[in-house]
Parts: structure tokens; sequence; C-alpha cells
């Protein structure tokens, strides 16, 4: 079981999920490190980490390639370029990814959060999605979604782990982000 001391969370501090993952590892004794950047409103205080200009270009993407990736349209808007930087810088730090929200018929993730699903995906970085319809756990194995097969949900395994997802968090999915925490940290909380 890893020590939380040695652990770091890595999110965006957006309301919904992003908060929920914050607030337990501050609970629990966990580092917080929410990448944002200037002028964008989110829900945590701990743990801000603002990117400059020239860091978010490091995860620029190109809207095209995410478009057609996601089945969906991206616009060229600023805010929606810099949020996409910043999940590449979740994604990119974390060893382990968990989203909550919803997976679609077509294999992605519903909204935003889907960018970072998907970036996980081709970084092969091992992924578990809380789809709120579904009520439970799914993993990314080849190429598909697949029931977590642990009998009560996934384990946190890396000390540098991913928490990210929908801004419209169900009781079902805030449930599911507070028993990974403790499936993972309990026996080390105090």
């Amino acid at each position: 079981m890893l020590k939380r001391e040695e652990c770091v969370l890595y999110s965006g501090g957006a309301n919904g999920a992003e908060c929920a993952f914050g607030e337990l590892a501050e609970r629990f004794g966990i580092e917080e490190i929410n990448f944002t950047f200037d002028g964008h409103k989110i829900g945590r205080d701990r743990g801000v980490r603002v990117l400059s200009r020239d860091e978010l270009l490091k995860g620029e993407v190109s809207l095209a390639y995410v478009s057609k990736l996601m089945h969906r349209d991206y616009t060229d808007a600023p805010l929606i370029r810099k949020v996409l930087q910043t999940i590449w810088y979740q994604v990119n730090a974390g060893q382990e990814i968990y989203v909550i929200g919803w997976i679609q018929p077509d294999g992605t993730v519903k909204g935003g959060t889907g960018w970072g699903a998907e970036f996980a995906k081709l970084c092969n970085k091992p992924i578990f999605v809380f789809d709120q319809e579904k009520n439970g756990w799914f993993t990314w194995r080849e190429d598909a979604w697949v029931p977590v097969t642990e009998e009560k949900g996934p384990v946190i395994r890396h000390a540098h782990f991913t928490g990210t997802g929908t801004r419209f968090l169900e009781d079902n999915g805030r449930a599911a982000i507070g028993r990974l925490f403790e499936r993972s940290f309990a026996a080390d909380h105090v």
C-alpha cells in the first residue's frame, strides 16, 4: 500500500469531480497539484500551479486532431485550447489516471474530460473511468473499456496519480471517489 506522504494528486481544481478528488487528497494528507492558467476560475486553492504562456504551449495539440479522435468538434476558442493544454499537464504528470464521467457508445468519454482519457490511452497509461450512468468502474484494455475486476473497484497503485472528470458530479461519482481513497489509503489514514 502506498504511503500518503509519498503521493501526489494531479488535477485541475475545477468544480465537480476535480474538487472532490482534491478535497479527499487534502483529507488524507496527500499533496495536490492543480494545473490552471491565468484568469481561469477553479474551485480549489490548494496546490495551485498557474502555467505560463510558454508552459501552456508545451501542451499544445491540434484541435482538428482532437476533434477527429473524439468524434466531435472542438472550437478554436482560447479558453477551450487552454483547458485542453492543462489537461495535457494533468495526464502527463500522473502515472495512473482516474476519471469520473460517462463512457459513450463510440468508446470516448463525454465532455472535455474525454480528451484526458484519450491522451491517457495514447500514452499507454493505466486509466480507470467511473461511469456515473452504469454506476461502475471501467479500465481500458487493448481496444475496449472493460469492467474493473477487483471486487470493490480499483486501488491507486502509483504515487503520482491524476484525478479528473465531469463538472456534473453525481452522488454515485462522489461516493466512488471516496471509496477509491478509502481502499487505497485507509490503512495509512490517521
